[in-house]
């Protein structure tokens, strides 16, 4: 990724008189404090004032090695594309220890009319977006997936390392990963390449879900139109929409988590790029250990069931145990009185019946379809009832418990809270696709323990090999 700037001319800063070096300052402080006997009064004082000696030593060091790696000659050529060298100037980046100056040589393009100009410096040193180092980069992202700009840019002022400041951290996400969205698949690929089957999976399980986050880019009164017509429900908060999560899980021949791969999306019609990644995530898998037990876990929605049922491979289906359990509650509340002795016992009954008794699920419903003739203008038992006839083949939960395979779907409701929840509904958050679908991005990969290898692919865009050209002679007017 090859990365032009406009370059504005102008007076250099500081002085070029010879100065006494960081490193030399350090190891005077280093040599006194060697020869007190004495602790320091204000040990906190020492340590911050220490620290921030070490930190101006680093700068020193990094401005050295990154001015060693300019070119000042008449002439490059990048990507088979020749650059001339148009002016020499400074500027400030960002570096893990604080901002560092220097001075490199920027060429143009002269076959165009363009102003924009390149760094070779920042080509061969990988500088991130024309302002970071890769280290300073790779800890800024990081941090602000965890936390909102603000307490990032807090964070790091506590540290006594670099000050990037909220506005700068809240755009870095969205200026990173733009190209990594617009050739998504690509980069998944890359991902996904030579990661390995943990060796003691017996089983794969994929389940989706989705959780409500506030949205800045709708209307919402349209949004409720929308939902209106198309015969859904409009609760929940005017503003949020459905972001999309999805988990990809394996275990081994006792029951035990091996691996989770985390996804999260945007909001988006029918969560269509979620799906689709989640059957390139399995696919990955079952190309490897085509032999794994492949479970898929959900709660009742009808989307999520259409998508596991059609689009993925043969497999054991489950209804989520907990969402069928308060479903379960919910009829015997209505019929005996919601939180009497009876319409408990009643249900810790068929509860345990539903998850440890062979074809519970049939008791279930027997004594549901009773309830529902006693009550037949309750509508908590009709849903109830047609809950569990719906889903019946669904419920084997006893058979399923006893090979040690999933019955909830626990992994991707925490995902989304962990995830989502978590990051993206803070108090007085509002969200755009582009900036969420950046923030999700990071967070899932860190969760995956695909972020360093993301960081990779993610870095390697912003090298690139520069070629110096010999006898090139600058033409004098």
């Amino acid at each position: 990724m090859i990365k032009l700037q406009r370059v504005e001319v102008g007076p250099e800063r500081g002085s070029r008189e010879s100065k006494v070096s960081a490193l030399d300052k350090l190891a005077e402080i280093v040599r006194r404090r060697r020869l007190d006997k004495e602790v320091a009064k204000d040990f906190g004082l020492f340590e911050r004032e220490l620290h921030a000696q070490v930190m101006e030593v680093e700068r020193e060091i990094l401005g050295e090695e990154m001015a060693r790696a300019d070119v000042d000659l008449e002439a490059i050529e990048v990507n088979g594309v020749v650059y001339r060298k148009s002016v020499r100037s400074s500027d400030e980046y960002f570096t893990a220890a604080g901002p560092v100056r220097v001075e490199r040589t920027l060429y143009r393009d002269r076959t165009t009319d363009s102003p924009l100009s390149l760094s070779p410096m920042e080509l061969r040193l990988g500088i991130v977006e024309g302002r970071w180092t890769p280290h300073a980069a790779n800890l800024a992202t990081w941090v602000v997936s965890q936390m909102t700009p603000g307490a990032s840019e807090e964070l790091f002022k506590r540290m006594g390392n670099m000050t990037p400041s909220k506005s700068t951290l809240d755009r870095l996400p969205k200026q990173l990963l733009g190209w990594a969205e617009d050739d998504r698949v690509a980069f998944e690929a890359a991902l996904m390449k030579e990661e390995l089957v943990p060796k003691d999976a017996r089983t794969v399980s994929v389940s989706l879900d989705g959780v409500m986050a506030p949205m800045n880019d709708t209307d919402k009164c349209e949004v409720r139109a929308e939902a209106v017509a198309a015969g859904k429900l409009t609760k929940g908060p005017a503003g949020y929409r459905e972001v999309g999560v999805g988990t990809l899980t394996m275990y081994d021949a006792a029951g035990e988590v091996l691996r989770v791969v985390r996804l999260g999306r945007m909001p988006e019609f029918k969560k269509e790029t979620l799906k689709t990644m989640l059957q390139a995530e399995l696919a990955h898998v079952l190309r490897q250990r085509p032999a794994l037990k492949l479970v898929k876990v959900a709660d009742g929605a009808k989307d999520n069931w259409e998508f596991l049922t059609t689009a993925l491979p043969a497999g054991l289906e489950v209804l989520d145990f907990y969402h069928a359990a308060e479903y379960l509650s919910a009829a015997y509340g209505a019929a005996y009185g919601d939180g009497s002795v009876k319409a408990r016992r009643q249900f810790e009954l068929k509860r345990h019946i539903l998850r440890h008794e062979v074809d519970g699920v049939d008791v279930v419903i027997r004594s549901l379809a009773y309830l529902a003739g006693k009550h037949p203008r309750s509508s908590h038992i009709r849903k109830a009832l047609g809950y569990f006839r719906d889903n019946r083949t669904r419920m084997n939960y006893a058979e399923l418990a006893a090979q040690n395979l999933p019955i909830g779907s626990g992994i991707v409701e925490a995902a989304c809270k962990t995830l989502v929840a978590q990051r993206l509904k803070l108090s007085g958050m509002r969200w755009g696709a582009e900036g969420g679908q950046a923030i999700l991005n990071l967070r899932a990969w860190h969760q995956s323990d695909r972020f360093d290898k993301a960081w990779a692919l993610i870095a390697a865009q912003y090298k690139a090999e520069v070629t110096t050209l010999a006898n090139v002679i600058a033409l004098q007017p």
